[in-house]
């Protein structure tokens, strides 16, 4: 394999993603520059290597740099509910209402480019457990969830 097949193929994974996560915000009112800036981080070399190596060339992968991207990754990005729980302890702050319509059409976004489907209702039923999510920013994000359905 090519050492550059593989970040071919990453860097048309993420063009993709951002292009759905862009269409999937037009119907969440996202605001167009978060949509525009959105995962920027995954240009940088704290996330696209790790990133190219676990998704696409596995024989190459360093033992804990995924962790250490996905770490990068949600820290920099306010997007993620994980962002604003880590800088609260376990309870989280209310995520602003931008970043909680970002981070809803980035669920929509991933999973239409990853299945070619729009499964956000499914995919948060089974995740939402696992979030930590102030009562406001949850109900934000269920409305938000029915409506773009």
């Amino acid at each position: 394999m090519s050492r550059l097949l593989p970040h071919l193929r990453y860097g048309r994974h993420v063009v993709l993603h951002k292009w759905f996560v862009l269409l999937a915000g037009l119907k969440t009112g996202a605001p167009i520059w978060r949509l525009i800036i959105h995962d920027w981080s995954k240009f940088t070399p704290a996330e696209w290597g790790p990133y190219v190596r676990h998704f696409y060339d596995k024989d190459r992968e360093r033992p804990g740099e995924l962790d250490a991207a996905w770490l990068h990754h949600w820290s920099h990005n306010p997007h993620h509910w994980q962002f604003w729980a880590a800088r609260n302890g376990l309870e989280s702050r209310t995520v602003l209402e931008s970043y909680a319509r970002e981070m809803v059409a980035d669920w929509m976004g991933a999973g239409r480019a990853i299945t070619g489907r729009c499964e956000v209702a499914e995919w948060y039923e089974k995740n939402v457990d696992k979030m930590t999510l102030h009562p406001w920013t949850r109900k934000l994000v269920e409305r938000l969830i029915a409506e773009c359905s």
